[in-house]
């Protein structure tokens, strides 16, 4: 099957596939995604895919927007999860597990223009696709086959296997489905600009991985902010590598991917939640109301409350 065509047998056919598993968020501003694990049917025969389509549409900005599309199969879900069952699994006292089927996983992922435009280096980029995409300078719609490779594909594994409940959920997803856009575009460019490393020390791989413990603390830390300083006696790196080292890997600077984190997961507690704006601020470990709306509106567009009226 080509890649287009397993997606809408997929879309035409979920009403009566066996659905075993579904997750998904739409808040205004942020990524809208949907998650939907299907028990395998006998006969599908398709091969892993990925799809990254760009919609422009110049007579109406609103609804430019990027949508990132995989099809998943092989991997194994159980139906009845609990610790007795899986430790027979685990310790093959029981090999043939009849809670266990293959499934198939969809995802979708849609970034609209509001949000990509904060991780573009400016509308006038003309350069690299990347920036093109980011900054939806690039005048026509397409769509593009991605390969799945290993990070992409170690991304949708943990997004269906994760163990984080509520807010810590929201805050898991928003770290990870950015760094899908990362290898997304990263696989799209001609020249593989982000994985050429061009910081020496991060050929080491303990070096790498204190780069990315140092993301994983920032997530952990999205109510209690820590200073960039805090952050490389916590990893044991050089404050100047740690910089470095983090926007090499990941494509942005520590800040902008911490506040990226803090104000996505605002909205959430705003809008899912029902949060009040103080009690928001309290939580993300702001100092006062103005400070935290004026962060908002810098990361949005809009102010705190008026994400309600969306």
């Amino acid at each position: 099957m080509q890649a287009v065509s397993t997606f809408q047998w997929i879309d035409a056919s979920s009403a009566t596939q066996r659905l075993v598993f579904e997750a998904g968020q739409e808040i205004p501003g942020s990524v809208h995604y949907a998650i939907k694990r299907f028990a395998k049917p006998d006969d599908w025969m398709s091969e892993d895919l990925g799809i990254l389509h760009y919609h422009y549409t110049p007579s109406n900005t609103d609804q430019q927007y990027v949508e990132l599309r995989f099809c998943i199969t092989g991997n194994m879900y159980c139906r009845q999860y609990n610790e007795a069952c899986c430790a027979r699994c685990i310790h093959q006292v029981q090999k043939n597990c009849n809670e266990k089927i293959e499934s198939i996983d969809m995802f979708s992922f849609v970034f609209n223009a509001s949000f990509l435009n904060q991780f573009s280096k400016g509308k006038n980029s003309h350069s690299v696709l990347s920036d093109e995409i980011l900054a939806f300078t690039h005048t026509s719609s397409f769509s593009k086959p991605l390969p799945l490779c290993n990070k992409t594909r170690a991304v949708l594994e943990g997004l269906v296997n994760h163990n984080y409940t509520d807010s810590l959920a929201n805050i898991y997803v928003n770290a990870q489905t950015q760094m899908l856009l990362l290898y997304s575009l990263d696989c799209i460019m001609g020249e593989k600009e982000i994985n050429t490393i061009t910081c020496k020390f991060l050929a080491n791989e303990a070096d790498r991985d204190k780069v990315i413990r140092s993301r994983e603390i920032l997530i952990e830390h999205i109510g209690e902010p820590i200073t960039i300083k805090e952050l490389s006696r916590k990893v044991a790196m050089n404050e100047c590598y740690l910089k470095k080292g983090f926007k090499q890997l990941f494509g942005t600077t520590i800040f902008e991917f911490y506040q990226s984190q803090r104000m996505e997961h605002a909205k959430y507690l705003l809008y899912e939640k029902g949060l009040s704006v103080t009690e928001v601020s309290v939580l993300l470990g702001y100092s006062s109301i103005s400070h935290f709306s004026t962060a908002f509106k810098k990361h949005t567009g809009l102010k705190p409350c008026e994400l309600l009226f969306r």
